[in-house]
């Protein structure tokens, strides 16, 4: 028997297609009935990879019992957050509000006018730890929505207001000012575990933004403690529990201070963001390490996160065998048998063992998480053993893949992909940038410059938020620079176009979350902070800044620099909040370099120069191919730039100041490397 939510494409919605509970989607059946039945709303909020997500269904949506209350007394609706951040960012801060904490699964009650009056996340089966059961906060909500009606509708009203007030967004006066980001980097020093890296006490999240953000503070100041922080900081998650040492690919977060132990979900955006990060860093110091873990990470992401369509899934589960970090982790006798098997050898087996801290007791409730604790075996000790140990691995129930395709984490992917390729030279991160520009096309793309937010097996549905539109135009700018070729720059720039028909907000210079085709909720939702993602307005910043350079048009520069006004307040108050920001703000306040190859892109000496150009350490670097013949050749940043005696050249600049063109390629690196220099003494 199945209910509503069985003919959805969001495998969370799908994880509930079997419960007892009568569930709905989001959507105008859903409202209508509650309307009509004057029924408060039961809202749950969550996503496939949650832990917390599984047991509660297990515990309660399972059960027949609470399934006839929640279907007795309320209209229930299931929610995927990666489907509908919207949803997800207005009831989150609502949730918060009311009880000052949140997380998912989110649990909230409704009025049929969609005002939230109560709320909260896990509720157990039966009251234990302090924490009602959730059939006795059924009951309570239910006989407050009918015996004091007006005391629910008034709190409702009180919240929403509330809401609005917070999400409201004051137009900024002047922009960002250089002492703001110094400061900014001075307050995230104050946060850095010297020891462990990372920011602030246990769990430990990733912080990708920020950390690129302190690569370019310290490009600026050359202080070596804020270099100190993001190496360190890599380092330690690199031989952490939180990095797969077996398959590569990084976990949410760390629920101890050191990396050890990870909550063993492993998501799109991170892993896209980590790798985008370790190349960033790779470029900054030239050390080979953070180069091989962003490959690493990039191989992840092609082996167990592509789908057959060409773009990518959002997460794999932490689950597996009804277990968190059962696929994972091992037993000794498990370990010893598999390495003995591998044919090493007593030494070479107390060689990985003292490596990977492979110890009889283990070091997570018996079991083991592998993490990096000594020196190295030699390579062909290690090698094998990781064969073997991988082997044995994947003969186990793997975790669950969440097969949805998301337009902004496929962004992500998209920026990393392309920057891999260009910072690595590796094809197969090309390849795969361009499988993921033809689905894009292919399957999110609407009406020429619209989007979808979400497909997965050849159907997609609902329209893109803004975020997704900004992450994509990022991402095909890498695109572009990557591959060279100019229809990745156009759409990037219809995207951006359509972007600021349906999201920008002109009173306050800042978008909009959400347009005219979502849902219009408590409040219209919008932010200019990031967080596990960065937000809308950050990367949007980001890319008008590029494609102002790129096409000439003023607006572009007009609207990022509102939007970093609009922003400025925030900088070196919450830093941690806002780590795109400042790398886009960071932008904002020098010239960009530009370096223009033109000629055929696909001519191997025009691939050398832009690879040569994208080597040194210049994050404010905007490379852009130019095709023989292609119309871009009318825009002024083009104009008479062409190769020069039938042979590919470089010509690269900052602000009114040009090199020489040039068609070797240690002489492109050259000149960035003394233009980014030059900036720096500017």
């Amino acid at each position: 028997m199945t209910n509503r939510l069985a003919t959805e494409t969001s495998p969370y919605l799908l994880q509930h297609a079997t419960n007892p509970v009568d569930w709905y989607p989001w959507g105008p059946e859903a409202l209508e009935r509650a309307r009509a039945e004057d029924k408060p709303i039961f809202l749950s909020i969550g996503y496939s990879a949650c832990h917390w997500c599984h047991v509660m269904a297990h515990e309660s949506f399972e059960d027949p019992a609470i399934a006839a209350q929640l279907n007795r007394d309320f209209v229930p609706i299931k929610v995927d957050r990666e489907e509908r951040p919207d949803l997800d960012d207005v009831y989150m801060a609502a949730v918060q509000a009311m009880t000052g904490g949140g997380g998912w699964p989110m649990s909230v009650f409704l009025t049929p006018d969609l005002q939230p009056f109560f709320g909260g996340t896990y509720f157990p089966p039966d009251d234990r730890h302090g924490m009602p059961s959730f059939p006795r906060v059924l009951s309570g909500v239910a006989d407050a929505f009918r015996s004091r009606r007006a005391e629910v509708v008034e709190q409702g009203r009180q919240l929403a207001s509330h809401l609005q007030q917070q999400l409201s967004v004051v137009p900024g006066g002047s922009g960002p000012e250089r002492a703001q980001l110094e400061a900014a980097a001075a307050r995230l020093l104050t946060e850095f575990d010297a020891v462990h890296g990372g920011f602030g006490p246990a769990p430990k999240f990733p912080a990708p933004m920020t950390l690129e953000f302190l690569l370019r503070a310290w490009r600026l100041s050359g202080d070596p403690e804020t270099l100190r922080a993001v190496t360190v900081t890599l380092d330690r998650m690199a031989d952490g529990g939180i990095n797969d040492q077996l398959a590569g690919g990084f976990a949410r977060y760390s629920t101890d201070a050191r990396w050890l132990v990870p909550h063993f979900e492993k998501m799109l955006y991170d892993n896209a963001q980590l790798a985008h990060a370790y190349l960033e860093a790779f470029r900054a110091t030239r050390h080979r390490r953070y180069g091989e873990v962003a490959a690493a990470t990039l191989d992840f992401m092609l082996a167990e996160l592509a789908t057959g369509e060409g773009g990518f899934a959002s997460a794999l589960d932490a689950d597996s065998e009804g277990e968190e970090g059962r696929f994972y982790t091992w037993q000794h006798d498990e370990l010893t048998s598999v390495l003995a098997a591998a044919g090493l050898g007593s030494e070479a087996v107390k060689q990985v063992a003292s490596y990977w801290d492979l110890t009889p007791t283990g070091n997570w409730e018996g079991r083991t998480i592998f993490h990096v604790a000594g020196d190295a075996p030699p390579a062909d000790v290690l090698d094998r053993a990781r064969a073997a140990l991988l082997a044995t691995r994947g003969r186990r129930v793997r975790p669950g893949r969440d097969e949805k395709q998301l337009a902004a984490w496929n962004g992500m992917a998209l920026r990393a992909l392309a920057d891999g390729y260009l910072v690595l030279g590796e094809e197969r991160f090309l390849d795969a940038a361009r499988r993921l520009v033809a689905f894009v096309r292919q399957q999110l793309l609407r009406d020429g410059d619209g989007l979808w937010r979400t497909a997965r097996g050849g159907v997609a549905h609902t329209p893109a938020f803004a975020e997704d539109y900004a992450n994509l135009a990022d991402g095909l700018l890498a695109a572009y620079a990557a591959g060279g070729d100019p229809d990745d720059l156009r759409l990037a720039e219809a995207l951006m176009a359509r972007a600021v028909s349906d999201f920008w907000d002109d009173e306050s210079g800042t978008f909009f979350d959400t347009g005219a085709e979502h849902d219009a909720v408590v409040t219209r939702p919008r932010s200019l902070t990031d967080g596990a993602t960065p937000g809308a307005n950050s990367v949007a910043a980001d890319v008008l800044l590029r494609l102002a350079l790129l096409s000439g048009e003023p607006d572009h520069d007009r609207r990022a620099r509102r939007i970093l006004a609009a922003a400025a307040p925030l900088l070196d108050r919450h830093p941690s909040s806002v780590g795109r920001m400042l790398s886009a703000a960071d932008r904002s306040l020098g010239d960009q370099i530009d370096v223009v190859v033109a000629g055929d892109p696909s001519d191997p000496r025009a691939v050398a120069l832009r690879r040569a150009a994208a080597g040194p350490y210049a994050p404010d670097l905007v490379i852009a191919p130019l095709p023989d013949g292609d119309r871009l050749g009318e825009l002024q940043l083009f104009a008479a730039k062409v190769p020069r005696d039938g042979v590919p050249t470089a010509y690269v600049c900052r602000g009114y100041a040009c090199d020489a063109p040039t068609s070797d390629p240690d002489l492109v690196a050259g000149q960035v490397t003394a233009q980014a220099g030059s900036r720096l003494a500017g």
